[in-house]
C-alpha cells in the first residue's frame, strides 16, 4: 500500500493506495473518527457495483451507511442534482456530525464535495474514486463544483475530503474509454513537474494497459504526490495550482462545445496537444518536445485534434466563459520542455484563432 499526505495543517489528509482497499475502507474511518453515520453518494451505475461493498465495509466496523443515487452522466452536474440530493439528506435526518461518501467518479466527487461543502454549512466527506481519471486527479485537492449551461463547473467551492481511499482492483472494471480518460491526466502530471516520471510513462506503456495493479498503484501514487504537493503550496489557485490546468483551457472548451458528449480526459488530451501548438508558435516549446509529448498521448490511444465538425466560434466562446479567462484575458499553461511550463495571458486572439482552426482531425 502507498500513503501520501495532502499536507495543508489542521485540513492536511491522506490518500490511502493499494489493491483491496475498499473493504477496508470501513474500519479505517472508524479509526479516524470522521462520523458515526455515513450516506453513500453514488451514480446508480457505480452504486450497483460497489455500493453494497461499501456498505458490508462499513457495517463490519459498526456503522450505519445509507446509500443515495443520481443518474450516471455528465448531464446529471448540475445544481438541481446538488438540490436534490441535498433534499434526500434532510429526510434522512443528516446533521453536521454525520458523513458524506463519494463513491465514483470524477462527477460523483465533484457533486458530493459540493453537497459536502454546502449542507448545513458544511459536512464532513470521504473521496473513493472509482475512475483512474478520479484517483489520479479530481478525488484529490478539494475543488468541488457543478456545470451550467455557460460553461463547466462554473459553481463550486474548494472543500477539502478528510480522506481519499484508492482501490486499484476497481480499475480492472473499468471500460476502456475510461481507462484512457484517466490516462490523458496522468500524462498530464509527467509534462508539467516530472520528466523521469514522462519516461516511466513511455518504458511501461504495456504495463499500464495491461492493467498491471502493481506498477498502476505505483503510476497513480506518483501523480498523488505531485499533486499534492502542488496543492500544499497553493491550495485555491491564486499561483502555481494553475499549472494543473495545462491541456483544460482549450480542453474544457471542446469538451463544452461537443455538448459534454466529449470525455472529459479525451478533450484534456486534444487540449495538450492544442497548447503545445500554442507554445511552438510563441517559442516557449520546441518541436522536438511538442513531437515527444504527442506521440506519447497518441502511443495511448488518445485523441490529438479537434473533430472536423465541431464548431469553432462555439469553441471560442467557451473560452471566454471559462473559469482561467480573467478580465477577458484568457490564461495557458504553456511547457517550456517535458517536464516544465509557464502560466501567461499573452497570448493573441490571432494565435488562439489559429491554433484552433488548425486543430482538425
Amino acid at each position: 500500500m502507498n500513503e501520501v499526505t495532502v499536507g495543508l495543517g489542521s485540513r492536511s489528509y491522506p490518500i490511502l493506495i493499494g489493491e483491496g482497499m475498499l473493504p477496508r475502507v470501513g474500519l479505517d474511518l472508524k479509526a479516524r473518527a470522521v462520523a458515526k453515520r455515513f450516506v453513500i453518494v453514488a451514480d446508480d451505475h457505480v452504486a450497483e457495483l460497489y455500493g453494497g461493498k461499501l456498505k458490508d465495509s462499513l457495517a463490519q466496523a459498526g456503522m450505519s451507511a445509507d446509500l443515495i443515487t443520481f443518474p450516471h452522466g455528465e448531464a446529471s452536474k448540475h445544481l438541481g442534482t446538488v438540490a436534490d440530493l441535498a433534499s434526500r439528506l434532510a429526510q434522512l435526518g443528516v446533521d453536521r456530525k454525520d458523513g458524506l461518501i463519494a463513491l465514483g467518479g470524477g462527477v460523483t466527487g465533484d457533486i458530493t464535495g459540493f453537497l459536502a461543502a454546502s449542507y448545513m454549512r458544511g459536512v464532513p466527506f470521504v473521496q473513493v474514486p472509482t475512475t483512474l481519471l478520479a484517483q489520479v486527479d479530481s478525488s484529490v485537492g478539494g475543488k468541488t463544483g457543478v456545470d451550467i449551461p455557460e460553461g463547466k463547473n462554473l459553481v463550486g467551492a474548494f472543500y477539502q475530503p478528510r480522506c481519499v481511499y484508492i482501490d486499484t482492483l476497481v480499475l480492472q472494471s473499468l471500460p476502456g474509454k475510461e481507462l484512457l480518460n484517466g490516462l490523458a491526466e496522468v500524462i498530464k502530471y509527467g509534462v508539467i513537474w516530472d520528466r523521469d516520471f514522462f519516461q516511466v510513462l513511455t518504458d511501461q506503456r504495456t504495463a499500464i494497459l495491461a492493467l498491471d495493479l502493481y506498477v498502476l498503484e505505483n503510476v497513480i501514487a506518483r501523480c498523488c504526490e505531485i499533486k499534492a504537493e502542488v496543492v500544499a503550496n497553493d491550495e485555491r489557485e491564486f499561483d502555481l495550482r494553475r499549472i494543473l490546468n495545462y491541456g483544460h483551457t482549450i480542453g474544457h472548451a471542446v469538451e463544452g462545445a461537443s455538448g459534454y458528449t466529449l470525455d472529459h480526459g479525451l478533450a484534456v488530451a486534444i487540449g495538450m496537444v492544442a497548447v503545445n501548438r500554442l507554445a511552438e508558435e510563441k517559442g516557449t516549446l520546441s518541436a522536438v518536445e511538442a513531437a515527444t509529448i504527442k506521440e506519447l498521448i497518441q502511443a495511448y490511444g488518445l485523441p490529438t485534434e479537434i473533430p472536423k465538425k465541431m464548431d469553432r466560434v462555439k469553441i471560442k466562446g467557451y473560452l471566454k466563459t471559462d473559469k482561467k479567462t480573467v478580465g477577458g484575458r484568457t490564461f495557458f499553461v504553456l511547457p517550456t520542455q517535458i517536464g516544465a511550463v509557464v502560466i501567461t495571458d499573452e497570448v493573441s486572439d490571432e494565435l488562439i484563432d489559429q491554433t484552433i482552426r488548425e486543430g482538425a482531425g
